[in-house]
């Protein structure tokens, strides 16, 4: 199982390139940047996790800016999204972009996208949550079009536009991989459709994400796909935690930091590190 870290990069933390450079120098195998365009002053959609909206997201960085200087002050480490809102951008603006990172990078980029939770904020941005789900399926699947077809076109119910050329296309062939967010039934039903990893929050015991594991597993075989890899978003940083979640059938943990200054960041890396590698060593 690989590990990775996930964290909220914001105007008040750790700048993105050091922060990327303290990870790789680690052992860390990824690093993984979330999304938030803004939020709404007025809202009704309650935190998920909640009580208060924590600060950051209201203070992020932008995922893709952040990546790039990831990317050019990195060799190895893989750059994450933890989850782009593909709801809130556009399909054809946002394939050159990732395709643009990838070519950065030398083809370490994962891309995690999800709907979201905040209403509010994709009514600004002008979507309807009602058709979020089907505006990211048609997103994605013509962003997929765009990363491999020389002359791509798209006609869906949400996304529509007749032949096009776009370069540079992905150094990852066919695309990099495509993380799918959530955690119902049907987040695991998108996953088998059009995504080529899962990656869901934290789901209960491991036992329970275990049991989510094999069912997406069966519905992929059902499809005629073969397994499907599972990012884990927010891991538990024990070393039991991190074992028991190998064990569940796991391919990626990633750790979630804090937002913090450059010398609490050092040091909490440090402390994460310890811990990866006595699980490593069980």
């Amino acid at each position: 199982m690989e590990v990775g870290l996930c964290t909220f990069s914001t105007d008040w933390s750790i700048r993105p390139a050091d922060l990327g450079r303290l990870a790789e120098e680690r052992g860390f195998e990824s690093l993984f940047f979330p999304e938030h365009t803004h939020i709404p002053v007025s809202r009704e959609t309650p935190y998920p996790a909640g009580g208060d909206l924590p600060p950051e997201y209201s203070h992020t960085l932008d995922p893709f800016v952040s990546l790039a200087s990831v990317a050019t002050a990195t060799e190895r480490l893989k750059l994450g999204f933890g989850v782009v809102l593909v709801i809130q951008r556009d399909p054809i603006v946002m394939a050159k972009e990732v395709a643009t990172l990838d070519q950065i990078s030398n083809g370490r980029v994962l891309f995690g996208v999800g709907a979201g939770w905040n209403l509010e904020e994709m009514r600004d941005h002008g979507t309807d949550p009602d058709t979020r789900f089907g505006l990211m399926r048609e997103r994605v699947e013509a962003m997929k079009a765009i990363w491999t077809e020389d002359e791509a076109e798209y006609h869906g119910r949400h996304v529509n536009f007749d032949p096009i050329w776009s370069w540079p296309k992905p150094v990852t062939k066919p695309h990099p991989p495509v993380l799918v967010g959530g955690m119902s039934d049907g987040a695991l039903n998108r996953v088998v459709r059009y995504g080529d990893e899962w990656m869901p929050n934290v789901v209960g015991t491991p036992e329970i994400l275990a049991g989510r594991i094999a069912d997406l597993q069966q519905r992929a075989a059902d499809a005629g796909r073969g397994p499907i890899p599972v990012t884990l978003f927010a891991a538990k940083p024990e070393v039991r935690a991190l074992n028991r979640l190998r064990e569940a059938g796991v391919a990626r943990a990633l750790i979630l930091v804090r937002s913090a200054d450059a010398g609490s960041t050092e040091k909490r890396l440090d402390e994460l590190a310890g811990i990866v590698a006595e699980a490593r060593e069980g």
